[in-house]
């Protein structure tokens, strides 16, 4: 029996639902809703929670727990892209630090006031192909 166990399966080995939470972790983040199922979105809802919470905080640690979490690759920049970014070019980042600078920078703050329950859940049928419940997962707008 697995009575008091917090890891959620969802179906999946440890490093394929590793990686499935944080792809659609970077997802919810750069587009503030998805559209999945609804098992895999109560579980994401817990991840999504704590990447708000890490960002409220905005530390160097809290930084670096949220790109271990989010599975960010790191790519170092060439000469011409680090000056472009210097000067306030975000696109000369790769999309994974273009999610960490919009958590931090906006999600973070647009909930600063708010104690937790940053997440929506709203369901909105059944998908056609296997009748599996789908909804949709949303950061809230405050």
């Amino acid at each position: 029996m697995r009575h008091a166990k917090r890891t959620f399966k969802v179906g999946r080995d440890t490093s394929h639902r590793r990686s499935l939470i944080a792809n659609m972790l970077k997802s919810l983040i750069e587009h503030e809703k998805i559209e999945t199922t609804v098992t895999k979105a109560k579980e994401l809802r817990r991840h999504a929670d704590r990447m708000v919470t890490l960002a409220k905080d905005n530390t160097l640690a809290s930084r670096r727990k949220a790109m271990g979490e989010l599975m960010v690759r790191y790519n170092a920049l060439t000469p011409k892209e680090a000056r472009a970014a210097r000067g306030g070019d975000l696109s000369a980042y790769n999309a994974d630090r273009q999610v960490i600078e919009k958590l931090f920078r906006h999600l973070g703050p647009r909930f600063a006031s708010r104690q937790g329950g940053y997440t929506r859940i709203v369901r909105v049928g059944n998908r056609a192909g296997d009748n599996a419940p789908t909804c949709l997962i949303e950061y809230l707008s405050e």
